[in-house]
This record gives structure tokens, C-alpha cells and sequence, in this order.
């Protein structure tokens, strides 16, 4: 099976990079410039540079990473520089050869043509990090996907950090492709990361397609070890930004919690956070500052209550360390935003709509089913709101443009319920074929 899923793999990636690597890496648009392709890159990398601080301060020459999926070395040539060392595998031959040709400058960078499930090649212990981003959404196999982590706790040395990313939306289909891959549930990777002794630092994005998870590899056992701490907080902000506090519901009903002297083998899964009566979702334990403070984030549960509620932390069922106080405020209301319009395909075109698909992205949005939308006046039919985040209730409202629609400037009107957006101007640049 695993054999026959990754001679599909590698024959279906095989044939897109030779007919636009660069569009099926980033899925931007179509012909990218080299700077442009690169530029894509750029919120990815600082996330996984992000949490590199969980490596400490140690010699960046000493350490090795490893990317799963490495395509043509979008990732590659900008991590290279925290690594003296620095590996990317990936089942496609031609994605292969182009990451060679990018990353020929670049001496201590490897590139290797996998076997589509396994890492044979690479000793047992011998990696800081393995990461991965964009590669097991488009896996049609869950045995592949968990084999390649089986392979990723092997390499991993003591200590080694995971950062990857999955695609975390419900199931939705009997069989998955080689473009839409299958989706792992945040309760999956944890049974996983618990089974192989991971401490789960992070888990972000839940049920979303681009779910985060960053694991530390540890000692077997090390979660039977017995619980001492002599943790305080020292502040409590909203997630989004400084403020002290956090509303009930809705976008911002979300914590940060400040620590000192956290206990270094605290993680998500043995961690509870309670506001009021309630239960907080634990998501991220970021590593420490510069003055040993580390950060906990949880998303809280929705509710009615107000004003000053004890935030507790329970590590193993025990105390973490004693109450705060967090002030909850009332949510005001939910406010729909249209936060992007653009080509439902090539997404870097902006409002240039170069195919019969415009994708409309919006945030806050309670009553989905009452999207309309209308080009000059006239309304648009074929229109699918898929739900792409639930904390933030962010839609993607995708929009068929119909047969024979004229080249040149049009105005779209959006509506949810009562509410009408404002008019966004599109350029549609060929003509639509007449039916």
C-alpha cells in the first residue's frame, strides 16, 4: 500500500513541478518570479524560527535540521542559516532537482529523493529539528503520514524539536488524492505524541487546515516523574494583544499567561487552565525569555459570566501554582469583516480575477448560510461558504463566475443577511467562454 501511495505521489508531484513548481509549492498564482515565490515563504519561516528558542543558546553549527516534504527549497534556503547542517527529503524527483539547483550556494544544504513514507537514509538520533509545512494535507494515506512521524521520532535526537503543520478540518471525503490529502485531528496527534513520549508545546490552529503542532522528543517515562513546581504568574494579558483583559466569547476570548519559573517538563497535554468554572483550552507553552518568563496561551469557553474570575492552572492533576484573577469582560457584538478579495486560484493576482473563480475571505461571521453576492447588479448563483476557522468564525466564500461574463472592470457586491459590503471592483482579465 505504502508503495503504491508513494509511486502516486511521486508521478502526480513530478508532473506539476515540470508544469509550474513554484505555483503548486506556494499556491500563489502561476508563473511566480523567484522573489516572489521566496516572499511566500516568509510567515512560515518566522514561525518555526519562533520556536527554535526551545533549542536554547547553544553553537547554531553543532545543530541539524531536517524538512519532510522539501519541494524546491522554499524553506530550505532561509532556515539554513540556524543550522550548520540542514537536510530536505522529498518524494518527487524533479522537486528534487530544482531545490539542488536553488540551493547550490548554499554548502552545508542536502537534498535527498525519498522513498515516500520512511527516512532510511538518516541515522537514528541524529537531528535538532524536523519540520514540515504543506506536505501531509496533500498525503492520501494516514499510515504514511503516521509513518513518517514513526520515522521523525527515530531521527530525532534526545531533546530534538518537532514543528509541522496538518491539515486539522473534519473528514470530509470516502477516498483522498495527492492534492487533497487526508486531515489528522488535534486528538490524533496527541494520542500519537503521547504514545512515543513528545511533550506537546504546541497545537495551534485547531480544526483548521493549517493546524501547528511543535513536540519536544523526551525520555520514556519522563510523564510518571514526580510533580514539583514552585510556578507563579506573573501577569495575564489578552492573547491579541496587552491589554488585561479578555471577553466571553468570540475572537478575543483569549489568554496569556505569563510565568516564572515554569517547570521545564510542563506541556499541553498535562496542563488544565480553569476560568470561573470553566475550562480553557491550553494551545502554546512558548519557551523562555531573556528573563527565564515563558508564555501560555489557551482559548477560553464560551459563556455569560462577567467580572473577576479565578484563573487556576492544574499540572497532573495538581496545583501548578496559585490562583490569579482575570477580568471578563462582556463581547460586544459579532462585527463581519470582509478582510480579502481575490482570484480563487492564483491567490496572489489580488482582485485581477484570472479564472472564473473569485474567493471572498471574511471574519466574525455568525450566520453563514446567509451570504449572497451579486456582480454589477446581477445575482451570482454558484456561491460556496466553507467554514476555514471556527475560534475566529472566518469563511471563504467562493464565487463562480458565470459563462460568458465580459472581460474587463466589474463591481462585486457581498451581503450577509442585511448587511451589504461595500462594492469591491475586480478586473476580470479573459473573457469567460459563452455557453
Amino acid at each position: 500500500m505504502a508503495d503504491d501511495v508513494a509511486a502516486r505521489m511521486r508521478d502526480d508531484w513530478n508532473a506539476r513541478a515540470v508544469e509550474d513548481a513554484n505555483y503548486y509549492v506556494a499556491f500563489g498564482r502561476r508563473d511566480q518570479s523567484e522573489d516572489e515565490f521566496f516572499e511566500t515563504a516568509k510567515g512560515v519561516v518566522r514561525g518555526i524560527q519562533g520556536e527554535l528558542r526551545h533549542l536554547g543558546s547553544g553553537n547554531r553549527r553543532a545543530r541539524r535540521a531536517l524538512e519532510i516534504g522539501c519541494g524546491p527549497g522554499r524553506l530550505m534556503r532561509p532556515l539554513s542559516e540556524h543550522f550548520g547542517e540542514i537536510h530536505g527529503v522529498d518524494v518527487s524527483d524533479e522537486m528534487v532537482r530544482l531545490a539542488r539547483e536553488r540551493l547550490r550556494g548554499v554548502a552545508h544544504a542536502h537534498v535527498h529523493a525519498g522513498n515516500g513514507a520512511e527516512l532510511p537514509q538518516f541515522a537514528d538520533e541524529s537531528f535538532d529539528l524536523v519540520y514540515s509545512y504543506a506536505v501531509f494535507q496533500h498525503i492520501p494515506s494516514r499510515d504514511v503520514v503516521l509513518s513518517y512521524l514513526r520515522e521523525t521520532h527515530r531521527v530525532l535526537k534526545p531533546g530534538g524539536l518537532v514543528r509541522m503543520q496538518f491539515n486539522g478540518l473534519p473528514q470530509s471525503a470516502r477516498q483522498y488524492d495527492t492534492w487533497f490529502g487526508v486531515r489528522i485531528s488535534a486528538e490524533d496527534l496527541i494520542a500519537f505524541a503521547m504514545e512515543y513520549d513528545f511533550q506537546v508545546l504546541a497545537m495551534e490552529g485547531i480544526s483548521t487546515q493549517y493546524m501547528w503542532t511543535t513536540w519536544r522528543k523526551r525520555e520514556p517515562g519522563w510523564r510518571s516523574a514526580e510533580v514539583s513546581s514552585r510556578a507563579e504568574i506573573h501577569r495575564i494579558t489578552n492573547a491579541q494583544n496587552s491589554e488585561p483583559v479578555a471577553p466571553n466569547r468570540g475572537l478575543f476570548a483569549c489568554v496569556s499567561v505569563w510565568m516564572r519559573y515554569l517547570p521545564a517538563d510542563v506541556d499541553l497535554v498535562d496542563l488544565e487552565i480553569t476560568a470561573g468554572n470553566r475550562k480553557a483550552r491550553a494551545m502554546y507553552a512558548g519557551p523562555p525569555d531573556e528573563s527565564g518568563v515563558r508564555q501560555l496561551n489557551a482559548v477560553l469557553t464560551e459563556c455569560d459570566d462577567t467580572g473577576l474570575m479565578p484563573l487556576e492552572l492544574l499540572w497532573r492533576g495538581k496545583p501548578l501554582c496559585a490562583p490569579a484573577v482575570l477580568r471578563m469582560i462582556p463581547a460586544g457584538p459579532a462585527v463581519p469583516r470582509l478582510l480579502s478579495v481575490t482570484d480563487g486560484v492564483n491567490l496572489l493576482a489580488g482582485n485581477r480575477i484570472e479564472t472564473r473563480f473569485i474567493k471572498a475571505t471574511f471574519e466574525e461571521v455568525e450566520h453563514a448560510d446567509r451570504f449572497a453576492a451579486a456582480l454589477d447588479g446581477d445575482a451570482l448563483p454558484d456561491v460556496d461558504v466553507f467554514c476555514t476557522d471556527p475560534q475566529s468564525r472566518r469563511y471563504e466564500v467562493n464565487i463562480r463566475l458565470p459563462e460568458g461574463t465580459a472581460a474587463g472592470p466589474h463591481a462585486l457586491e457581498l451581503r450577509l443577511g442585511r448587511r451589504r459590503f461595500a462594492p469591491v471592483g475586480i478586473d476580470v482579465v479573459t473573457p469567460q467562454p459563452s455557453a
